[in-house]
Parts: C-alpha cells; structure tokens; sequence
C-alpha cells in the first residue's frame, strides 16, 4: 500500500491550490484526479476576482495568470457593475480567463513543486481510524494517508462517505452552458432576458476593449440558455440544448459539434460539517450554489490556502490538531454568507415586474458611494474578517500589500509570504522583538513604512507597531512592546515555543 502524508480527491483548482500550499510546507501530497490530464473541455468559470489574485500574488504565482488573462472591472450585484478601481489593493481589478486556463497554469505552478499525480483514476472509498485514513481508488490501489481532503466537487464522494450532511434548498431553475459550432450565426451577439430567465451567446475568444467584450470573428461559440423546466440530474445531450435554444430564440442556428455541454441549477447546499476526524472538505465539496456573481472558483481557492498551512503545520508536528478546527470556524461562515448572497442574485434576476421593481430599487440604492464600496468589497473577497476577537482593525483581515523599507532595500509584504511561511512584521524600532522560541518557524522582519494604512469597505486605521501574518496572509496578533499577547498567538497560530 502506498503511503503519502495527505491525499487529495480532486485536481480542479481547489485541489491543486492545497496541494500547493502543502507542497511548500514539505508535507508529502498527492492528488488523485479522474482526468487523464489537466484538459478542461468547455468554458466554466470565467475569471478571478481581486482577494483571489491576491492568493495567487502572496505566493508569487499572480503574473502567470496576468499575462493570459483580461483585467476588467467585473464586480456586480444586481446587473450593476460595481468599480473597484479606488480599492487600497495592488489589484483593484478582477481578470477575464476561462477556468481551463487557469487550472493549466495552477497545475503548471504544482508540478514544480514535489506533488504525487494519480490520473484517470477517482476516489471509490475510505476507511479512517485514529492513525490514518485507507483510501480506495477506482483502479484498485489503495493508498494510505494521516488525511484525505475531499476537493471532488458537488457531488463529493468524500462527503457522502464521511456521513457529513449536506443541507440547503433544491434547485429552482436551471441552464446550460455549452461550446458548440453555429452553421448560423444569430443578428447579435450578448445577453438576453425573457420570461424564462438569462440567456447569453458569444463567442469563446473575445478581448476587452475599453470595457466592452469585442467578440472574435470566428471560432466555437459559448451559449448559455435558460431551460423551461428544471433538467434531469443525468448529462445533458445536444438535443437537450437544441430544444431550449428553439424554445428561446425560435431557432437553434443549427447547432453541430459541440466541445462540452453541462448544466448547472441553483441548487444551494453547505456541508455542515467541513471536517470529520481525519476527513476535509473544500470547494464545491462543502458548498454549491449559483454561479452568479462567479464566486464558486474564488472562494475554493480561497477555502484551500485556509485549511493548507493549518494541515501542513498538524501533519508537521508543528502545531495539535485542534489547530484544524479553525477552518471550520473561519471558512464555513464565509460560506454561508456566498450561499445567501447567490440566493439573492438568483431572486433578483427573475423576470416578473415585481421582481424588475425591486431590482431597480436596489440598483438605485447601489448607485451610492457607501453601498459601492461595501457590495464591491464582498463581491470581490476584500471584506473578509475572521473573527479572531477584539483588537486592533487589522486582526483577522487580510494583510495589505505594503512597499516596505528594510535594510536590505525594499520590499512587499506579499514577496514575505512566497513560501507560505508566517512573518511577525516589526515596523517599530529594529531589534525589539524577540521570538526566538519560534524562530524556526516565524520569520521577523525589521521595516518601516509610511505611508496610509487603509482597509477595502473600511477606511484608514491607525499605523500598527507590528503584526503577525498568517501564510493564508490573515493578521493573527497586532501590537508593539512589550509584546503583549504575542506568546499566546504564536503560540495558538504556530504551535508552542521550541525548547531552548
């Protein structure tokens, strides 16, 4: 039986960012992904949006997606578009790339590191006990692992295994979402609205030009449609997609050839559990929803570099298990507010008048600078705050991207946090920190910066001495000398002090 310190149930990017993460921290991974590769037939997701680069940039990774992709201001609610171009952020911006493409380059980034691939395979069951889990794969192997993460999508395995419910609201309405070739090609391209709901044609290249989608002049084209009634759970066929493109448009411009055709539903679940004993959930596996507001992509990405570094530090020794159990303190009520938030896309857009009056009057209200500011923070993952008690503003949000000044030049603060390793900043007079019980593990920077210290959706706050910055780039500890509190939060955060 091969061994391997965690494996992970799926390669999408949720599955491949902790396999990432983990892979910087040492630990032994490996990914088993029912795919022969990492090829992703059909269009999927569509981009990522600021908080979710800011992962990718804290761990130096960001540019490879910048130079394929389209930066577009893309933050909505209720069809408004929501600018963030005045957002304290280096990426006030959210990037226009089909998920294809962002999943080639995440496994591009992985397999530079040291991760285990077992392709064209699936996880079939496990068994876990206190020592590890045996996990049973379609091919026959069997591995065995102190964890098992389960990042296989809606219909995880995993979480059925493991007994975790699922609960949530069944689907209302649904679509589907196709490439396909067109022997006729419709008066326009773009959106369209009727009784039935949201309908789009387009096709698959596009570049965006001064804020609007210029299509190519050839090429597959991206149909999504609305169907009349709710679809089966069984994979949609070309038939199916004719049927509603007729029943929509009165025509289906013959389509032929299609490249992929899924269907998607509104479907709103969250796991109650995201761990059972040596079982992790992450990504679609603990939660589905609408893709409205394309937030499915982010937050797994996001849910991955939570629990990560917390696994790397447990199987490490670095840290107890009980560390394990802030992931689902901290990520599932991110979650459950997606999940209400995906609610309120999926009212807002139906087509009766009583709906388009109260969607109008929300616009009206998002027109204003404070909604703005607020709708588009959480639209764009900048909002997030754990709750890590009270203190200081910074506690428990996202670190900013500071220019510092050290004595070896300058440097950001996400270029600290490339290898995923924590970093107690000093911005205070150089010398006066002394962590040396955790100097193995906790970086400590001497720095100055001067300029203003501003939060997305909350203003300026006042200039800390220092912080201690999580690898996930979350504020575990403000404060200055005599370093109140620091002891118990690196401790809590990166396990207790070494023997000296």
């Amino acid at each position: 039986m091969t061994e391997h310190a965690v494996v992970i149930a799926g390669g999408g990017p949720t599955g491949l960012m902790m396999a990432g993460e983990l892979a910087l921290a040492g630990v032994d991974v490996a990914i088993v992904e029912r795919r022969a590769s990492q090829d992703l037939p059909g269009s999927r997701a569509g981009g990522l949006h600021s908080r979710t680069i800011e992962v990718l940039d804290q761990r130096g990774v960001a540019d490879r997606f910048l130079s394929e992709g389209q930066v577009v201001q893309a933050a909505q609610f209720c069809g408004v578009r929501l600018d963030i171009s005045d957002f304290p952020t280096r990426h006030p911006y959210s990037l226009g790339l089909w998920q294809k493409h962002i999943e080639r380059i995440l496994a591009g980034w992985v397999g530079e590191l040291a991760v285990t691939f077992y392709r064209g395979r699936e996880v079939t069951g496990f068994a876990q006990n206190e020592t590890g889990v045996d996990v049973e794969l379609s091919d026959g192997q069997r591995l065995r692992a102190e964890y098992l993460a389960g990042c296989d999508g809606g219909r995880s395995l995993v979480r059925k295994a493991a007994g975790i419910e699922f609960p949530g609201w069944d689907p209302t309405t649904s679509s589907l979402i196709a490439q396909v070739e067109l022997a006729e090609l419709p008066p326009e391209w773009g959106m369209r609205q009727d009784a039935l709901g949201t309908h789009a044609l387009g096709r698959v290249e596009y570049e965006i030009r001064d804020g609007k989608i210029i299509y190519a002049d050839s090429g597959p084209v991206g149909v999504m449609v609305t169907e009349r009634h709710i679809g089966p759970a069984s994979e949609p066929t070309l038939r199916d997609l004719s049927e509603a493109l007729i029943a929509v448009y009165g025509t289906d411009y013959g389509a032929h050839s299609p490249m992929s055709i899924s269907r998607f539903t509104d479907m709103t679940r969250q796991a109650a559990a995201y761990r059972d004993r040596r079982v992790l959930l992450a990504g679609d596996a603990a939660h589905v929803h609408s893709p409205d507001g394309g937030q499915g992509l982010q937050i797994g990405v996001q849910d991955a570099v939570n629990v990560g570094w917390k696994l790397a530090q447990v199987v490490n020794g670095t840290s107890p298990e009980s560390l394990l159990d802030t992931y689902h303190a901290e990520r599932h009520p991110v979650g459950a507010r997606l999940l209400r938030t995906t609610m309120a896309y999926v009212a807002l857009r139906r087509p009766d008048p009583r709906t388009e009056a109260l969607r109008d009057t929300i616009a009206e209200l998002l027109m204003g600078d404070e909604s703005r500011v607020r709708f588009a923070a959480m639209m764009s993952g900048l909002d997030i705050q754990y709750d890590l008690g009270e203190g200081h503003p910074l506690l428990g949000r996202r670190m900013p991207d500071l220019d510092l000044v050290t004595a070896d030049g300058p440097l950001r603060v996400f270029t600290l946090l490339h290898d995923a390793r924590p970093v107690l900043l000093n911005l205070g007079e150089p010398g006066g920190f002394d962590i040396t019980p955790w100097a193995d593990r906790v970086q400590l920077i001497d720095a100055k910066y001067v300029g203003t210290w501003e939060l997305p959706a909350f203003g300026a706050v006042t200039a800390p001495t220092a912080v201690l910055i999580r690898p996930d780039g979350y504020v575990a500890w403000v404060g200055a000398l005599p370093q109140p509190g620091l002891a118990d939060a690196l401790t809590t955060w990166f396990g207790p002090p070494s023997a000296a």
